[in-house]
């Protein structure tokens, strides 16, 4: 069994629903990303595609959103931040399972949290599924392979990656 740990209602109440109500409001800023998997984006027959909003990456800010995570960041005792991307997985009729990847090749920390309960879930090396509720937070290690969904019964699934150490 991949080594994870999984925390339901991670957030307080209301620090949970300051932030997915600015994650999912209609004013986020999201970017078109036209493929899930970077390497894979030369498959013609991957019809895949989500939307991003990357508020941290290579050792800088880079929207003035990152502030919004703070109470996340100091939950998880981040010493040196890697990345923060929030995601969105719009509907789609079929439940797309995305290609195995890994978010960076070396050995870290990662957490997903889950801002809406849906039919979307993440896959690990393993097989474990885990599914996506709202205020659930799976931290793992992203250097393993794993896999993310889309999702049917919502009009989209939210999340937000974060890799540190």
């Amino acid at each position: 069994m991949t080594d994870h740990k999984i925390i339901d209602n991670f957030l307080s109440e209301n620090e949970f629903k300051r932030l997915s109500s600015i994650v999912m409001g209609d004013n986020f800023p999201w970017f078109y990303q036209p493929n899930i998997e970077r390497k894979h984006k030369s498959n013609s027959n991957d019809f895949t595609s989500y939307f991003t909003h990357t508020c941290y990456d290579k050792n800088k800010i880079n929207s003035q959103l990152f502030y919004e995570f703070g109470t996340l960041i100091e939950l998880l005792e981040i010493k040196a931040l890697i990345r923060l991307k929030v995601n969105c997985y719009p509907n789609t009729n079929n439940l797309d399972i995305h290609q195995s990847h890994v978010d960076y090749p070396y050995s870290h920390k990662g957490c997903i949290l889950y801002f809406n309960t849906c039919n979307g879930y993440t896959i690990l090396e393993d097989g474990t599924k885990i599914e996506s509720i709202a205020n659930r937070v799976l931290l793992f290690d992203p250097s393993l392979p794993h896999q993310s969904t889309n999702a049917t019964f919502t009009k989209a699934r939210f999340n937000v990656n974060i890799n540190y150490f």
